[in-house]
């Protein structure tokens, strides 16, 4: 059970410092924060393979480290980030552990697909009620969804593959 509860955290942690490097690689792109969206796959992944309260931490973490160490996201956005990050770990994590449909493959794709939907409407929300108020929701779809398009191909192409390389590398071993 110890080696288990260790290697979520060690897993943890790396998703935790890829939150930092990666927006730091896409960054060189001008814009390439919103339209590639690289502090979602690690909060993602971070989900998928931790679960619950490690993807939450991840997501809440992620981008207010990311901020305060290279600048990135701004810290104006990262609040409604960690909110929206929060929820993409914490549904990743939670549907993972819930959906069983015999095919590991369609849980992943369910649970990311889900998560990925539910975290964008949160964070709608969060933005319309909180931090962003009046924002209108075609502002709010053309930020949040039609922006981050080659990001959200990214996420739904790269996680599964990565997931699948580290189950075939004996590195995880869940659904």
């Amino acid at each position: 059970m110890q080696t288990v509860k260790t290697k979520k955290l060690v897993l943890a942690a790396i998703c935790l410092a890829l939150c930092i490097v990666l927006p730091l690689l896409f960054h060189a792109v001008p814009n390439g924060g919103s339209i590639f969206l690289p502090i979602h796959i690690p909060v993602l992944l971070c989900g998928l393979l931790c679960g619950t309260v490690y993807g939450a931490l991840c997501g809440v973490m992620g981008p207010l480290l990311s901020s305060l160490i290279t600048g990135m996201p701004p810290l104006s956005m990262a609040p409604a980030m960690m909110v929206e990050c929060a929820v993409y770990g914490l549904v990743c994590g939670l549907l993972m552990h819930f959906v069983k449909t015999k095919k590991p493959l369609l849980n992943l794709y369910i649970s990311l697909v889900c998560a990925m939907l539910v975290g964008r409407v949160v964070a709608g929300l969060a933005k319309a009620l909180i931090f962003t108020p009046g924002i209108s929701p075609f502002a709010w779809v053309t930020t949040s969804i039609v922006t981050g398009i080659p990001g959200i191909i990214i996420q739904l192409i790269l996680i599964p593959l990565l997931i699948i390389g580290l189950k075939r590398a004996g590195l995880i071993n869940n659904g």
